[in-house]
């Protein structure tokens, strides 16, 4: 039987806001049709693209950027490295140019309105986050792909079976939290030491080392950098900026120039209960600020849910010590593995599972990651990530006018505190008495999410997106 294989890079990946199955998935999804359309050597050929988007992604497309990152991804441009200042301008010009650059290389025209289609009353059965991508080419023929963003930055091809890499002989197989406890009890091993031992599959270990400090530098990036930007966010919903005023209140003398002085600095200010739990807040409401501004972000697992593991993991750094590579690797390896379990056995996709798929799965991942690194046991690593989702089980995605700001912002913050009390409940009991197994979560969280109403999965068709009075500007 073929299992999916995911790494920590799988659920972790830098990209653009704000959102990791409507904005990073179809520039995934463009990215591959450019490619295959080149390994056809039909690239000179193509005459005119057209792009219809179903479901999920035809509802909620124009507020979390899916138009704009069909557009990047077919102009050849990637979003790790994509500088976040051009998004607009250069998305700006292929509209009012009515011309596209197909991988920076072929020339075509390109009329936004009638080549770029929401087609809002249709769904595909696969997945409500669908794409299909037409290519008419100079010798009368075409070629046609569709491809599903299934949450998490995750892209699969119709017709591929749902494979994102080839398979490799892990070490330890893993498909369920009892598999991944197996494995930790023969060997003795924690659970990030499981992890390691599995990258080692796919690549060293120094690759890997560096590579998850890459993910945690671009995470502190994004923290900082919406600690130090005011304003309000894009989208029409004048929507204030709130990490940098709230920053610079509780910093309050205080000073600094760089990150390091930054996290310096903050411990002078304390840490009472109240400090901490409002700096908790900063951090996750600075990069989900940053994730709505198309900023650079880390899927962890989702872009809207982005800002819990990097809240959690900043707490764990600035109130516990927790500043050393060894550690915040330590953090991010057992956090994703959580992440993975969650992908295996139910949805990182809002569209699939409403919120509880991506505020609560992420506010699981941080629970398991920063009970691991203050001394948890392996069982007690898991009990924190069972008792984080237990709590965000039936959380509905209603997005007020389709974007990532309302209540999406807020909701970090919230999974951010209830991972850090999920860690605290976890430490202070014995796992041998837990009554519910994080597998009885995973599997209540999918038979939830078949059982939720379309209208809460990120479609904006109820619950706050249609209860709120705020008109938008016409797209």
């Amino acid at each position: 039987m073929v299992r999916e294989q995911i790494s920590v890079f799988d659920i972790f990946k830098i990209g653009i806001g704000p959102s990791s199955s409507h904005t990073l998935g179809p520039w995934r999804a463009a990215q591959q049709f450019i490619q295959l359309l080149q390994q056809k050597q039909a690239l000179p050929l193509v005459v005119q693209i057209k792009i219809l988007l179903y479901g999920s992604l035809a509802k909620t497309g124009k507020g979390h950027g899916t138009d704009i990152a069909i557009l990047l991804g077919l102009s050849g441009d990637d979003p790790v490295t994509f500088e976040v200042d051009q998004v607009g301008p250069k998305t700006e010009k292929i509209r009012t140019a009515n011309k596209l650059m197909l991988a920076g290389k072929k020339g075509i025209d390109f009329f936004i309105n009638d080549d770029l289609l929401f087609l809002f009353n249709e769904s595909l059965p696969f997945h409500p986050n669908a794409v299909t991508f037409q290519a008419f080419l100079s010798n009368e023929t075409a070629i046609s792909e569709t491809f599903y963003s299934i949450g998490g930055g995750f892209v699969v091809k119709e017709g591929s079976g749902g494979q994102q890499r080839a398979e490799v002989d892990l070490p330890f197989p893993i498909e369920t939290a009892n598999n991944l406890l197996h494995w930790c009890i023969k060997t003795g091993l924690k659970i990030s030491e499981v992890v390691m031992e599995n990258e080692l599959a796919w690549r060293s270990e120094k690759e890997t080392l560096t590579g998850v400090l890459n993910i945690f530098n671009a995470m502190a990036a994004c923290i900082y950098r919406g600690c130090h930007t005011s304003g309000n966010l894009p989208g029409g919903l004048n929507v204030a900026r709130r990490a940098a005023s709230l920053n610079r209140r509780l910093i309050g003398s205080n000073t600094y120039n760089n990150y390091d002085e930054w996290v310096a600095a903050i411990r002078k200010t304390g840490n009472g209960f109240q400090n901490t739990l409002d700096w908790v807040s900063c951090f996750a409401l600075a990069v989900n600020e940053e994730n709505a501004s198309f900023g650079r972000v880390v899927t962890a697992p989702t872009n809207g849910a982005a800002g819990v593991v990097p809240a959690v993991l900043q707490y764990f750094i600035v109130f516990c010590d927790g500043y050393t590579s060894e550690r915040i690797v330590q953090f991010l390896l057992t956090a994703s593995e959580i992440g993975s379990i969650f992908k295996k056995g139910a949805t990182l996709s809002a569209a699939m599972g409403g919120c509880q798929a991506e505020i609560g799965v992420s506010s699981a991942m941080a629970a398991a990651g920063l009970t691991e690194c203050l001394g948890g046991t392996q069982r007690q690593v898991l009990m924190a990530a069972e008792i984080a989702m237990e709590h965000h089980l039936g959380l509905t995605c209603d997005p007020i006018g389709g974007l990532v700001q309302i209540p999406c912002i807020e909701r970090n913050t919230m999974g951010a505190i209830k991972a850090i009390t999920a860690s605290q409940l976890a430490l202070q009991t014995n796992p041998d008495n837990a009554k519910v197994s994080l597998d009885a979560v995973v599997k209540t969280m999918w038979q939830t999410a078949l059982d939720m109403n379309s209208k809460y999965k990120e479609t904006a068709d109820g619950g706050l997106a249609v209860n709120i009075p705020l008109s938008l500007p016409e797209c």
